[in-house]
């Protein structure tokens, strides 16, 4: 296997919107780097990288798969991502790893959600992109519009490379800026084309994007910019040294126009980030941790070997592989690693590079590479791997989950079998989270979608042979009283032999929201041995954890056990437990107690035009709305939603706004329901649990 230096390696993902050609345009460049021979199609599920069941099924990407090709004697690693929100996880962890994003726009839909979400993504990793509107042979293309809107939301400095002559269903030709030349492709999706003089009609425009050209490159450099000014122009020679500098710091954005269905526009994209695209020596050092929490820098070129794990994924054949890049030093197979994110040692197994399921064996891979490695004992996504010097990467920042269900195993005894699974799935895709959740007494699944929760439960039965269901999860309200209390209970059973026999008086009284249950006593002379005081507590904390209004903890009031009396020798621990549960419940029917519900922040970020109607849902579920931001050409509204209200939120958001808004929540606070929502959970509670 050849090896290849590391500014000779590529390294760039493939994001955007979904839809917007991510899968063909990684399609057509393998094609071009003579990996496949013909272009598969998402329709027939033939594509390299979209080969799970679930990605042929439904016809969008699902993993972030990586594939390599050798383009101009470069090594390419390019990495296609899914669009869809509810797998932003894998374009995450694949952009954290690269040097490059290239972000696809719909030549008809333009900037979307999705371009703006990558394009925030990528700026906040500090990686330079490249901009690609592909699908420019499709009706109804709108490039000069697009190429305004992208400059608009990314700033005047997004330049067009090149410009498309005849986009529509004919589109083959595309003037390139950087050589005042015509490009006509072949239609036959071999890539091919041929280069011609500029027809009269486009010389102007061509020369004047020239022009702009040449002053973009000569502001990244010093001594280019002194040269322009003297002379007024830039050799060829000088605008190639340039333009990388200029990427580098995104001086100006390049943009590219393409068909990946047709191979059309695709082989010059290849060329640029093939002279001019970021390479590992332009991040010669990364900054990670010490095992004193310390900075220190990461050498590509250090001695020592650094490598960190950005997917872990499980192949039918193969078994689980991690997928990594090297940040520093060489890795060998059968080297020993040190995992500092959890403490464990690993041996390096087979290597290989893939191009989806097509693997090729390596035996060393040097700084700057990416590929794979066969099932490592325990490490994960996001984990540091080294040979020397303990270090650690920063970590992958990966969105929470918006949309929660509870899983059923349907089966009696699957419990332990849904446990490793889940587990399992989670290691895999961290954004997917699940827990067991005690107050409501539900495992509580979470993820970025319902397609996303979908689909994972698909691979718990298909992979662990586990039936399940899936149900709406509970909402863990909490009850409380308004006012003080007082109650006065007298336990007391005779049957024969010994009895029992415990009083127990108690006042309680609300206190402020969060402060929990605090249980006191104020007893004086010698009603009550002290002993019992434990017996009381445990009594109330029990009927705080089984509930009393509608089977809800019970939170924020103050307790005290202020007298009562016992008998020598009919006075017990549980006589005092059960004393001090009914004491409490009597006490707490007596202070007007209420039902409290957990209030979550949400933020909906959605074009302008669809603010009414998210607004006008919000006020629908009872929300309240804090505030609102602009973000370019898209706003972000600020409310809180009692939870009640939220389920399947993130597929209401989408259906209000054709697929172009996304939200985020978080828990705030718990406040008291209105009378009417009480009654009817109060009631719907005792029915389930038995007191209907």
């Amino acid at each position: 296997m050849k090896q290849y230096q590391s500014s000779d390696i590529r390294n760039f993902s493939i994001v955007g919107h979904g839809d917007s050609g991510k899968t063909c345009l990684s399609e057509a460049m393998l094609k071009l780097g003579g990996e496949i021979n013909r272009l598969g199609t998402i329709e027939d599920g033939s594509t390299t990288s979209d080969y799970h069941p679930g990605e042929k099924a439904r016809q969008i990407s699902i993993h972030a798969t990586p594939l390599h090709m050798e383009w101009m004697e470069k090594k390419f690693n390019l990495i296609d991502t899914p669009g869809y929100s509810d797998f932003i996880g894998e374009a995450t962890g694949a952009l954290s790893v690269v040097d490059l994003a290239l972000i696809t726009i719909h030549a008809v839909n333009g900037v979307e959600v999705g371009t703006e979400t990558m394009w925030n993504q990528a700026t906040k990793l500090g990686i330079p992109k490249i901009l690609v509107v592909n699908g420019l042979d499709r009706e109804h293309t709108r490039f000069d519009e697009i190429l305004a809107q992208a400059r608009r939301r990314f700033g005047n400095n997004v330049f067009p490379m090149m410009f498309p002559v005849n986009a529509g269903l004919n589109y083959n030709q595309n003037v390139d800026v950087l050589r005042t030349e015509l490009i006509t492709y072949q239609t036959d999706g071999s890539g091919k084309m041929t280069e011609g003089e500029l027809p009269d009609e486009l010389i102007e425009k061509a020369k004047a994007l020239h022009q702009e050209l040449i002053e973009y490159v000569a502001e990244s450099d010093d001594s280019l910019l002194e040269k322009f000014f003297e002379e007024g122009s830039l050799s060829e020679e000088e605008m190639r040294s340039g333009i990388h500098e200029a990427i580098q710091n995104q001086t100006f954005v390049p943009l590219f126009c393409t068909s990946a269905t047709s191979n059309i526009g695709v082989a010059r994209v290849c060329d640029f980030i093939s002279k001019y695209g970021s390479s590992p020596d332009d991040r010669k050092s990364v900054t990670a941790h010490d095992e004193q929490g310390n900075e220190v820098q990461i050498l590509l070129d250090g001695n020592d070997s650094v490598l960190q794990i950005f997917k872990t994924m499980a192949e039918a054949h193969s078994g689980e592989l991690s997928l990594f890049r090297v940040y520093s030093g060489m890795v060998k197979t059968g080297n020993d690693f040190y995992n500092t994110d959890r403490n464990t040692h690993e041996r390096i197994g087979q290597m290989f590079i893939l191009n989806g399921k097509n693997k090729t064996q390596v035996d060393a891979l040097y700084a700057g590479d990416i590929a794979s490695v066969v099932k490592l004992k325990n490490t994960h996504m996001g984990n540091t791997l080294c040979s020397g010097k303990r270090v650690k990467l920063p970590s992958m920042n990966l969105p929470n989950p918006n949309i929660h269900a509870a899983i059923v195993p349907t089966a009696k005894g699957d419990e332990e079998k849904l446990a490793i699974g889940l587990a399992t799935l989670h290691e895999e895709d961290p954004t997917f989270i699940y827990r067991v959740d005690s107050e409501v007494k539900q495992t509580i699944i979470s993820g970025q979608g319902e397609l996303h929760l979908t689909v994972t439960t698909e691979r718990l039965k298909r992979r662990f042979g586990i039936d399940i269901e899936l149900e709406k999860p509970k909402v863990p309200y909490r009850e409380t009283i308004l006012r003080n209390g007082a109650a006065k209970y007298r336990y007391k059973k005779q049957s024969g032999g010994a009895g029992q026999f415990a009083e127990v008086w108690m006042k309680i009284e609300p206190t402020q929201r969060g402060d929990g249950i605090n249980f006191t006593h104020s007893l004086v002379g010698q009603n009550v041995d002290r002993v019992f005081v434990v017996s009381v507590e445990k009594g109330v904390k029990t009927a705080c954890s089984d509930g009393i209004l509608a089977g809800c903890k019970v939170v924020d009031l103050k307790i005290d056990f202020y007298d009562g009396k016992m008998h020598p020798v009919d006075s017990k621990d549980i006589a005092f437990q059960t004393a001090g549960k009914h004491a409490f419940r009597e006490a707490f029917m007596s202070a007007q107690p209420c039902l409290l519900e957990p209030i979550l922040d949400i933020e909906v970020t959605v074009p302008e035009e669809f603010m009414g109607d998210i607004m006008g849902d919000i006020s629908g579920k009872r929300g309240k709305i804090m505030g609102m931001d602009a973000d370019g050409k898209f706003q972000v509204i600020k409310a809180q939603v009692p939870q009640a209200e939220l389920y399947h939120y993130a597929t209401t958001v989408r259906s209000l706004t054709g697929g172009r808004g996304i939200h985020a929540e978080s828990f705030s606070h718990y406040e008291k329901m209105p009378k009417e929502q009480e009654k009817r959970v109060v009631k719907e509670r005792n029915s389930t649990n038995g007191e209907g």
